[in-house]
């Protein structure tokens, strides 16, 4: 029977049997903890996938060619808008980064025949007897060539700022030297435009070394330069493929002068105001100076304002507009030995330039001001007449009459004169109170002053009991003392002790023993947290305040004029060659035409003339060693501007608080707050030191940040004291105040300790400046207790526009080192 049971079938699966996910052993997660790494984050290929709308390939193939066709259709156009018929010439500045090159060779290479070139004008460029002009027919472009030395850093760096490309001449060998590498840090900071790099020489080299050589330029170059190509010029040829190069790369846009129209002085003539003035009027005659360049950047306004380069702001009275000296069509283009472009005359008032047509004039009721400060009413806060409390209060004084000992005879004008110790007291506070900022810095060095001649009457006491010897000194070391001098490396010690102390015991003063606490920092308070308290841009503003523009909203300013500037399509256009009539120019600006200098003007936009406080965020150039103390008389290069002025530094933060820095740190960036023009960003700024014998260095380099009055920028001081007697919760500080009446004046102000402990003072104790403080927990007897006080300060009011000429630079090695100073 068992034998007729069927046999069960078992089992199979299919196709559709569920398959497991296989455990990955040691990898596993759980939720919670993918959670806790997420952090509640959302993937953004979960966010995007779901708003992307699916298109089918054509679609994304035809966007896609779409965008490349226009990209480059505005390339195109901006190509032929440079140099072309519509455009100005293109502006090549030739410099040479090495002592042993010369760039004469290169532009003498550029006037042959072999490049196919029309040299139209000779000493195109006012000022430079290096310049000409040059027509290529089958590129159809022309050119602008300038050698500009390197010597004037100042005339170096106002034509790279104007110019389309620059082209460096190299050595074969080192590249460029140490002045070389200064002045392209100078250049890099301030914006590059295009550029080429070009080395002579190769051709003279033999056959086997040329390879070579070029290898090891190149890796020179790769430092500065990663992506540019290095060219060689030694014929005809090599100078018509950098010209083709020239023609056809890409324009580098700087946002500080694509937003400005500007022009390079090609025709210059000084017509004065007085018959009787001429060159030898003096640099005080003023005049009407007519400028001929072509256009660039925006179109130019008759009515907005410009700024020379080096010599201030003034107004235009018309526009003019002569025939163009490089005419593209070849036809009419007349090869000339000398052009009428590069002459500079000195005409007489009723001489005036033939065959010009005039295009505007200017509108006085529309023309922008001059006007830089803001007028000052200095009786706009007086009392006219006292109100009935004055006269209540004059009148309990009268009664309250105090009764005084005089001398006999000492009438009663005189004795009116004559105070006690209470009021003597009173009116050195109210003295104190009445100074300037700068009061402080001054006490503080009188106060070193003193020391050191304490001192140095102490050494001669010394030297006096010794005996005096006397050695002799060898030529070599007598003709090295003979050009040392001894004034200036003292006070470059000084410098260095002052930057080392602060950097060991950061804002730490001593208290004085013969002036009171009380009296001298009467101008600081204490805050409770820096970051949280509240301290009022408004209150106790200087003098200097009610000469400043301000703005509601600088940023929303910012936008809004920039919009305007780019959407700007009337005055003379780019690429027009015009005539432009300054008014009131003073003689001193033809003067430094006549001495070879390059003449560069910018139109400014709204506002940009008037005075205010300007912040740049800087940092520190790398090369630089020497201490940078704040207030200290620097030159500034900011957009098109270059001015001295005295500024002050501060940390660089979000908050609405800046601690000031004494001086510029090497290691972080800093805010630099001074008085001067407004200058819309983005603009470059730069740095300059001018020393004693005529050399500016390049201190810091960075940007515009903004212009803003209200900025707080708080000066600290720390003093500190030394616990004398510890106890759990308290102790005896000594040697932060010396009598009894400071230290109830700080008692307010809370204290703190190097360990971090914090506390605050509970009672004096004697009268000699012991004091029983309170901490949250005990001290140790290593610690320091301190007492951080603050000031607002403000920069001082140096602004000068005009700036000396700089004498080329010369590295120089330190021969102090900071770790043998004795700070002692």
């Amino acid at each position: 029977m068992a034998a007729n049971v069927e046999k069960q079938q078992g089992h199979r699966p299919g196709v559709y049997k569920q398959k497991n996910k296989v455990h990955k052993h040691g990898k596993h997660r759980t939720k919670g903890e993918i959670e806790r790494e997420n952090k509640g984050r959302v993937s953004v290929l979960t966010l995007t996938k779901k708003q992307r709308k699916e298109q089918k390939k054509m679609d994304r193939r035809n966007k896609a060619n779409q965008l490349r066709r226009n990209k480059k259709d505005m390339v195109l156009t901006e190509k032929r808008r440079l140099g072309s018929r519509d455009g100005p010439p293109h502006l090549v500045a030739v410099v040479s980064l090495h002592a042993r090159v010369d760039a004469s060779p290169f532009t003498k290479l550029l006037r042959g025949e072999g490049v196919g070139g029309i040299v139209h004008q000779e000493r195109c460029v006012s000022g430079i007897s290096d310049s000409f002009g040059l027509i290529l027919p089958r590129f159809k472009q022309r050119f602008i060539f300038l050698n500009q030395n390197t010597a004037d850093i100042h005339s170096l760096l106002d034509v790279a700022k104007i110019a389309d490309s620059l082209v460096f001449v190299l050595d074969i060998t080192e590249g460029w030297d140490s002045y070389g590498d200064y002045c392209l840090s100078c250049l890099f900071a301030q914006g590059l435009p295009s550029h080429a790099l070009v080395c002579q020489g190769v051709s003279d080299l033999p056959v086997k070394k040329r390879v070579e050589a070029r290898r090891a330029l190149s890796k020179i170059t790769d430092v500065r330069f990663p992506d540019a190509r290095l060219f060689p010029l030694d014929s005809e040829q090599d100078a018509t493929l950098l010209v083709r190069h020239l023609a056809s790369q890409r324009q580098r846009k700087l946002g500080f002068r694509s937003r400005r129209s500007h022009l390079l002085a090609q025709h210059v003539t000084f017509t004065p105001n007085s018959p009787g003035e001429g060159t030898g009027g003096g640099a005080s005659g003023l005049g009407t100076l007519c400028v001929s360049g072509y256009i660039r950047g925006r179109p130019l306004k008759v009515d907005r304002l410009v700024h020379i380069s080096g010599h201030g702001d003034f107004q235009l009275s018309q526009i003019d507009a002569p025939s163009d000296p490089l005419p593209l069509n070849i036809t009419t283009a007349r090869p000339a030995k000398t052009g009428r472009g590069g002459d500079v005359d000195m005409l007489d008032g009723g001489e005036v330039e033939a065959l010009v047509r005039m295009l505007m004039k200017a509108d006085p009721s529309s023309r922008e001001s001059l006007q830089a400060e803001a007028e000052v009413d200095p009786m706009d806060g007086e009392q006219t007449w006292p109100t009935e409390s004055e006269l209540l209060e004059a009148e309990e004084a009268r009664k309250t009459k105090r009764v005084m000992k005089v001398p006999k005879g000492t009438s009663d004008y005189q004795a009116a004169w004559i105070v006690d110790e209470d009021q003597d007291e009173i009116g050195e506070m109210s003295d104190e109170s009445s100074d300037d900022d700068d009061d402080d810095d001054m006490m503080d060095e009188a106060m070193d002053g003193e020391d050191e001649d304490n001192k140095s009457q102490e050494e001669e006491e010394e030297e006096e009991e010794e005996e005096v010897c006397s050695t002799e000194r060898t030529g070599t070391d007598q003709r090295y003392d003979e050009h040392m001098d001894e004034a200036a490396e003292e006070e470059g010690l000084k410098r260095y002790r002052e930057a080392r102390a602060n950097e060991m015991f950061p804002d730490e003063v001593d208290t004085p023993l013969d002036v009171a606490a009380r009296i001298r920092f009467q101008r600081y308070r204490g805050l409770k947290s820096f970051r949280s308290s509240p301290w009022d841009p408004m209150e106790n503003l200087p003098l200097n305040y009610s000469r400043i523009f301000q703005f509601q909203s600088f940023e929303r300013t910012r936008r809004r004029i920039l919009a305007e500037a780019a959407a700007e399509e009337e005055g003379a256009m780019v690429g027009w060659y015009v005539t432009l009539h300054i008014i009131d120019v003073p003689l001193s600006v033809m003067e430094s035409v006549q001495s070879g200098r390059p003449l560069m003007l910018v139109s400014l936009l709204p506002h940009e003339q008037k005075m205010s406080v300007m912040h740049l965020l800087v940092r520190r150039y790398s090369s630089n060693t020497e201490p940078i103390k704040s207030k200290e008389e620097l030159v500034f290069h900011c957009g098109f501007r270059r001015f001295r002025a005295s500024p002050i530094f501060s940390q660089h933060t979000s908050a609405d608080k800046h601690k000031m820095e004494r001086f510029l740190r090497p290691d972080a960036p800093t805010v630099v707050s001074v008085y001067a023009p407004i200058t819309f960003p983005p603009a470059g700024a730069l740095l300059f030191k001018q020393r004693d014998d005529g050399v500016q260095d390049l201190v810091a380099t960075g940007s515009v940040l903004s212009c803003d009055p209200q900025r707080v920028a708080l000066k600290r001081i720390v003093l500190s004291g030394h616990p004398y007697k510890i106890n759990r919760r308290s102790a005896v500080v000594r040697y932060m105040f010396f009598n009894r009446d400071d230290i109830m004046w700080f008692k307010p102000v809370e204290l703190r300790t190097k360990w971090g402990r914090r506390g605050h003072i509970k009672e004096a104790l004697g009268t000699h400046g012991h004091m029983k403080c309170v901490f949250d927990n005990q001290l140790r007897s290593q610690d320091t207790v301190l007492m951080n006080l603050y000031k607002r300060v403000y920069p001082r009011w140096t602004y000068d526009p005009y700036v000396p000429l700089s004498l080329p630079w010369v590295k120089r090695e330190s021969t102090l080192d900071l770790d043998d100073l004795d700070m002692e």
